[in-house]
Order: C-alpha cells, then structure tokens, then sequence
C-alpha cells in the first residue's frame, strides 16, 4: 500500500511541468485543442518502449575501462538511446498526422530565414516539449517502483522538466531537418550531451544535486521562452 501512495505521489510530482505547460500555452494564446495535447503526451510516453529496447541491446556490451563505461551509460546506453526513441515516434507522429505534416514540416525550398520557418521551428519545438513531459511520466513510474527513497520525488520533478527541454529540441530538429540538416543535427547531439550530462550529476556521488537540478532547469527555461506566442505567429496547429 506505502509503495502505491509513493508511486501516486512520484506521478503527480512529475505531472506538475505538464500541467504548468498546459496552462501557459493557454495563457498565451496558443491555438490548439486539448485532444492534440494529450496526443502528443501519448507520443512522448510511446518513446519509454523503444528506449527499454535499445538500451537492453546496449547491455550486451561489455564497456571495461572506467571512464569510458561512464560515457557508455550516462550518454550512449540512456541519453542517446532515449533521445534516438523521442526522435522515432514524433518523426512516425508527424507523419501519420496530414494536419500536422502540412503545418510544422518544414520544405527544403522555404529556407530557415524565413519568418514562415521560424514559427514553424516554434511549432516543432512545442510539440517535442510536450512530448519529452509525456516520456518522463512513465519513466516516473518506472522509478517509483523500484524505489521508494523519498528524494526520488524531487528528483523527477526536475528529470521531467529535462526530458521537455531535450524534447524541445529533438521537435525543432525534426521540423529542421529538410530545410538544414546540419543544424538540425546539432540540435540532436545538444539533447543528447544535456541528457548525458544530467545523467551523470544524478548518478556520480559526491555531485550536489543542486548541480543537476541547474542543469534541468537551466536547459527547461529557453525552450519555454523560444516558443513564447508574439504577434504575426502562426498557431501550433490550426484546429
């Protein structure tokens, strides 16, 4: 019963961020409906399977030396891995979806200068922030049953706030891509080093945790302020 009540607790922490998002993206007038945002949600939490996937395949290999297993887990076995999962199911999301291919897709020809471009950057950018705060609720419960160490609550509530910041940018890459691959490429490896350099403060003792939660907070703010809604933008879709 203890370990239902700390899993319930872990859960509702770690949905604070999506919750918060929800409403400032209504705040500022975002044009989208509830139904697209609980898809997207389940987009991000999708992304939890494969990741399971490949980071078992990982397991099989036998990383000896220290620092090198180091990089192997904290950047390659978790963050690479969970990131190349976020980058699957949107890049499939996308491309079920006619309405979204046809709003946030970017095409070769329209060029990354353009005003179009960056509000579609926007809307990328969005889409994998909310998408990131779908993947962090399963991996929540993923932890709270594994462990029921009270300062894991705190702990989440700052990996969801990750998991959005380098879902931000695995959205903006995607939409990216077409138009400037080199760019977007950047964008994937910049999650992926956030992630892993997360993964590494929480895990390494000796690292105040104060560290880690900088690195969450500090990589959450930006994607916030780089899709705030100014005048002449389009909206994250047209529904």
């Amino acid at each position: 019963m203890y370990g239902s009540w700390v899993l319930l607790v872990i859960l509702f922490i770690s949905s604070i961020p999506i919750i918060a998002v929800y409403i400032w993206l209504r705040i500022v007038k975002y044009d989208f409906s509830l139904v697209w945002f609980l898809l997207v949600l389940l987009t991000g939490a999708a992304a939890f399977f494969p990741a399971l996937v490949f980071q078992e395949l990982l397991s099989f290999f036998n990383v000896t030396q220290n620092r090198s297993a180091l990089f192997f887990e904290f950047f390659i076995r978790v963050a690479l891995t969970e990131e190349l999962s976020r980058l699957l199911v949107l890049l499939i999301f996308f491309w079920i979806s006619k309405k979204v291919s046809k709003t946030i897709l970017v095409k070769p020809d329209e060029g990354l200068e353009q005003p179009l471009a960056i509000s579609v950057i926007k809307k990328g950018t969005a889409t994998g922030l909310i998408a990131g705060l779908g993947f962090s609720i399963l991996e929540s419960a993923r932890y709270a049953a594994s462990s029921i160490d009270i300062s894991v609550l705190l702990l989440r509530f700052f990996t969801a706030a990750l998991h959005g910041a380098c879902g931000s940018r695995i959205g903006a890459a995607i939409v990216m891509f077409p138009g400037s691959p080199a760019k977007a490429l950047l964008r994937i490896i910049t999650a992926t080093a956030i992630h892993g350099v997360y993964n590494f403060l929480v895990a390494i003792p000796g690292i105040p945790s104060i560290a880690a939660f900088f690195i969450a907070i500090s990589a959450f703010i930006p994607a916030i302020l780089s899709i705030r809604d100014t005048p002449g933008n389009t909206p994250l879709t047209n529904s």
